[in-house]
């Protein structure tokens, strides 16, 4: 479809050509992207499991909140539904062990589990009332509910009570032999037993509407809309799996997009192309499989399975790198991950259960992330390796902020899939520390962030370390990681202000995406003096110390978010730096050109301190 020597490119406009022969999808560049992106999130899933209840989304919100994190993205996940256990008909069956997935819906409202005091029929005090606490207590902005694509996991019940006309009928899914051969799934083998309640495709844009309307009147503002996968199995009768994709996906893009008016809609278990050939919409995408907080085999491998699916989903949708535990041997780690990953940063704590130290390197005072702009994707020389199995490679993903680029490097080795196990299983107990090199090029975007005029000089931030280098172009800069160790490098395009002065925002130096806090930089040269010029040769000594009585040759002005400590890099030693018009105390260590500051609490949400540095 496309030829070049740019992988990304090549992969951007390929994806372009299909959608404009197909005319079935669109480009992630043509989407709307959900507000809940840029604010910290909590799901109830891995916190309860599907015995979530109101008083459990109290309490996670509660705990978040008091910590100094408030979530302002909420995801009820499985568990709040209407459903009907699909009786055991066969103790002694081997698919018995999985036989919860042939539950049903029964109905479109909330169960008694949010209903206070377990009464019925009242909508005040049920969903709609969680929805409420949420937002008017806790502050909450976006409160997403979860429902599978066929309404739960095993469909919808037949003929269930006020649930007639949507003319469900018992389908059987038919798996292909590739994905028998490979993955067997409890799920699957389950449903091809009891099968799966489908609603018939010409009724199940009247399924979504009623289903989604009755959300949004109890304050509901998008789904995370779960299991699409199992569509594509059951075509026979439908005028096959494509045919009945597509009319489930245009059903529910319509319903988003008439009671969700943010677009407001997260697809998982979706990476099948029947899907995403049929996406002209929906914005956001899980790429992975999900966080598994008990086994120890599937973080790294999670961390590398979303990076090079990137490369294909992340042309279709925002990819989203699923929840995590802040108090979990491996958070730091997946911490540092959906920092790199342009992605939306929630967990699933259970309520009490937080590493706040951790969380404060997420998320600032009011509730928001600093989002990379792009799909954090592997770098060039991560392409045609194999982070997880080789022994010898380390993972980089690379992305941009406004002002600067980020390479985050991760030790991903040890663990894998199994064809013999048929799992995820660790195969190497005793990774190796292993060593690679990370340089500005590393950024693919580098260029367009830095402007026209860059010669191609950065600083380098590694976040862990602490350390500032100032990389001439074409340079590299060594990293060595122990198994389950990452850095995250920011590069910093250099602007040369005059011979002498060079400077380069940085950002806040104490969050995972130091570089996402700046927004906007200026470099306005004094009217009242033209810089000083000298003839022939400089002396080293003049080059490196200007005199701190000279007048301003230069006024940075930076628009910067969030709080805390603030570093930036200049060659000389600043004559005066403000935040919000009042001067500020700051820090100069005149070895690496580190100019560190404090900014306050704001006291408005995204509020962008003014920030000035004069040289």
């Amino acid at each position: 479809m496309h030829a070049g020597t740019n992988p990304f490119e090549v992969i951007n406009q390929a994806v372009k050509a299909v959608e404009k022969h197909l005319q079935t999808f669109l480009h992630r560049e043509k989407k709307r992207l959900p507000s809940f992106l840029d604010w910290f999130g909590w799901c109830t899933w891995d916190a309860f499991y599907t015995d979530v209840t109101a008083e459990g989304v109290e309490e996670g919100l509660k705990s978040l909140s008091e910590g100094g994190t408030p979530p302002r993205f909420l995801i009820i996940d499985d568990g709040w539904q209407q459903i009907e256990n699909k009786a055991k008909e066969d103790a002694g069956a081997v698919v018995q062990e999985g036989a919860q997935f042939a539950s049903r819906l029964t109905g479109i409202k909330e169960n008694s589990k949010f209903r206070k005091n377990g009464e019925k029929n009242e909508q005040a005090i049920g969903l709609k009332h969680v929805v409420e606490n949420a937002k008017q207590k806790h502050k909450v902005k976006n409160v997403y509910a979860w429902h599978a694509l066929a309404g739960y996991w095993g469909g919808v019940k037949p003929a269930a009570a006020g649930m007639e006309h949507y003319d469900t009928a018992l389908a059987y899914p038919v798996q292909s032999p590739g994905v028998l051969g490979n993955q067997p799934d409890i799920v699957m083998d389950s449903l091809a037993v009891h099968g799966l309640g489908l609603v018939h495709p010409k009724k199940v844009l009247n399924f979504y509407n009623e289903l989604h309307s009755y959300l949004a009147s109890c304050g509901i503002d998008g789904v995370k809309v779960d299991v699409q996968n199992i569509i594509e199995t059951l075509g026979a009768g439908y005028g096959g799996r494509v045919s009945l994709t597509r009319s489930y996906h245009q059903a529910l893009e319509a319903s988003v997009a008439r009671n969700f008016p943010d677009n407001g809609c997260i697809s998982c278990m979706c990476h099948n192309t029947d899907g995403l050939y049929s996406s002209k919409q929906t914005a956001v995408v899980r790429a992975s499989d999900d966080f598994y907080p008990r086994d120890p085999a599937s973080h790294t491998i999670h961390i590398s399975s979303v990076a090079y699916n990137t490369l294909f989903l992340g042309e279709f949708m925002q990819p989203d790198w699923d929840m995590f535990h802040s108090l979990h041997p491996a958070a730091e780690y997946h911490g540092a991950a959906r920092a790199v990953g342009g992605c939306a940063i929630y967990v699933s704590d259970k309520p009490g259960n937080h590493n706040f130290d951790l969380l404060r390197k997420l998320v600032l005072p009011d509730g928001s992330v600093l989002r990379a702009r792009l799909p954090g994707r592997p770098t060039r020389d991560s392409l045609f390796v194999d982070p997880a199995r080789d022994g010898m490679s380390l993972l980089k993903v690379w992305n941009v902020n406004k002002c600067t680029g980020v390479v985050g490097v991760f030790n991903c080795q040890g663990a894998g899939w199994c064809k013999i196990e048929k799992k995820t299983r660790i195969h190497d107990t005793t990774p190796g520390t292993l060593t690679a090199s990370v340089r500005a090029s590393d950024v693919d975007c580098i260029a367009q962030v830095a402007g026209a005029n860059w010669d191609g000089e950065t600083v380098v931030y590694a976040y862990k370390s602490g350390e500032l280098v100032r990389l001439p172009k074409g340079a590299s800069m060594p990293v060595t990681l122990k198994y389950l160790e990452y850095e995250l490098f920011h590069f910093c395009p250099i602007n040369e202000i005059t011979s002498n002065i060079s400077f380069a925002p940085i950002g806040l130096l104490d969050m995972f995406n130091t570089g996402g806090a700046v927004e906007q930089v200026e470099i306005q040269m004094a009217s009242d003096k033209s810089p000083e010029f000298f003839d022939g040769e400089i002396s080293s000594e003049l080059t490196t110390s200007l005199s701190e009585n000279r007048s301003p040759t230069a006024t940075i002005s930076l628009k910067v978010r969030g709080c805390g400590r603030f570093g930036a890099y200049s060659s000389q030693r600043p004559l005066k730096c403000s935040v919000g018009n009042a001067v500020t105390d700051f820090i100069y260590d005149s070895a690496t050109g580190l100019v560190t500051l404090n900014l306050p609490v704001p006291e408005k949400e995204m509020y962008r301190w003014p920030v000035e540095i004069q040289v």
